[in-house]
C-alpha cells in the first residue's frame, strides 16, 4: 500500500513524523480517511477518535479539536488535543465525567457552565472509548 510523509503536531509538541499508510480523523463534518495521493484538502476537526496506520500497524488515539491539511501529499494533523490510547489516563476521563455530569443535573447552572460541561463530558467519552473504556 502507498504512504504518505505524516505529521501530528500539537501546542505540547510533535506527536509523530513518518509515512503513513492512511489517517482516519473526525471532522466537523465526519469521518474521513486520507490515504496516499489525496487530493488538497483542509477541513477543522471535531471531537473523535483517529486512527494512524503506518507500517501496516494500526494506532488510536483521542483527537479533540484544531485542523487537517492535505497539501501536494503531505498530510499535516493540528489537534488542540491528541492522546494515543495506551497513555490516556482513564481514572482522570472518569473524574472529568464525573465533574461534568454534576453540572449538567445542577438547575442552577448557568449556560456557559451547561456548554463548558457538555464539551468536558463529550471529550471525556471520546477519551474513555479510545481508551477501550465504556
Amino acid at each position: 500500500m502507498s504512504s504518505f510523509p505524516l505529521k501530528i503536531v500539537t501546542p505540547d509538541g510533535l506527536i509523530f513524523d513518518g509515512e503513513a499508510e492512511r489517517l482516519i480523523v473526525r471532522s466537523t463534518t465526519g469521518d474521513l480517511a486520507i490515504m496516499a495521493h489525496h487530493i488538497n484538502y483542509v477541513t477543522p476537526l471535531g471531537m473523535g477518535k483517529a486512527t494512524v496506520i503506518a507500517n501496516g500497524k494500526r494506532r488510536e488515539a483521542a483527537c479533540i479539536g484544531g485542523m487537517l491539511s492535505v497539501v501536494d501529499g503531505s498530510v499535516t494533523l493540528v489537534p488542540t488535543t491528541f492522546e494515543w490510547a495506551e497513555k490516556i489516563d482513564v481514572a482522570r476521563a472518569e473524574a472529568s465525567l464525573s465533574r461534568a455530569e454534576e453540572v449538567l443535573h445542577n438547575s442552577g447552572s448557568s449556560n456557559t457552565d451547561l456548554k463548558l460541561a457538555e464539551a468536558r463530558l463529550h471529550r471525556a467519552l471520546v477519551r474513555k472509548s479510545v481508551a477501550g473504556q465504556k
